[in-house]
């Protein structure tokens, strides 16, 4: 068997196998839509408050099982208070509470932010550690890392009256008890600068995990961001 021959078997067992563990693996497709309030104080600080709901439209398994029906999943209530600790960088800690199926959870955020600005393009590398607690489940530890590009389709900046792109790519290992996994983000994004002051951003949030010790699970969320700088 000549190298051409092995190299073209090899690629073939792996598509099934892909085509396999694809099958079997479920996904999730719904709404992702939130608003950011943002407020800039003294001597460098600044707030953030953001309210995010989740709503599912369809699930099912890529092997053509699925279920279309509008389900309310959850809501978010976030506060993040930040400071800049350098020319690019600050230093944000906060909190969220999250009201789902009419349990609440609570989750404390500590994060660092360095920001990268390049002739036409921004990049901004996200550190964060959070803790999440509630009554029925154990506390969820996470280690996320994030790298982002703001990238203005007009000019040097994204200014009033135009759009930019936005791509973020972020990376959650968790810890649950004894269990641990990996969570991998991919979130494409256009923007639109109304004003100065407010800006909307839509797109796709694409999520995937579980892929460790079970079949994946994929989850497609269709995105609507408001931005209002206060």
């Amino acid at each position: 068997m000549n190298t051409n021959t092995q190299f073209l078997v090899i690629i073939c067992l792996l598509l099934s196998f892909s085509n396999t563990i694809l099958a079997q693996s479920t996904y999730q497709v719904g709404g992702l839509p939130s608003i950011n309030l943002n407020y800039k104080l003294e001597k460098k600080w600044s707030l953030n408050f953001k309210i995010e709901s989740r709503q599912l439209l369809q699930k099912g398994t890529f092997n053509g099982d699925s279920n279309k029906s509008f389900e309310y999943v959850l809501t978010d209530y976030s506060l993040i208070a930040a400071k800049k600790s350098g020319l690019n960088s600050r230093i944000s800690g906060g909190y969220l509470f999250r009201f789902r199926e009419g349990e609440a959870t609570h989750r404390f955020i500590q994060q660092y932010t360095i920001i990268q600005q390049l002739p036409r393009l921004r990049l901004a590398h996200r550190v964060v550690t959070d803790q999440t607690f509630s009554s029925a489940e154990a506390t969820e530890y996470r280690l996320r890392y994030r790298l982002a590009t703001e990238l203005p389709l007009n000019g040097q900046s994204a200014d009033p009256k135009e759009f930019y792109l936005k791509i973020g790519n972020e990376y959650i290992s968790s810890v649950q008890n004894s269990d641990y996994d990996i969570e991998i983000r991919f979130v494409p994004l256009l923007g639109y600068a109304m004003t100065e002051n407010h800006k909307i951003e839509f797109g796709l949030d694409y999520r995937v995990n579980s892929f460790l010790n079970h079949f994946a699970r994929h989850s497609f969320w269709t995105t609507l961001n408001w931005f209002i700088e206060l």
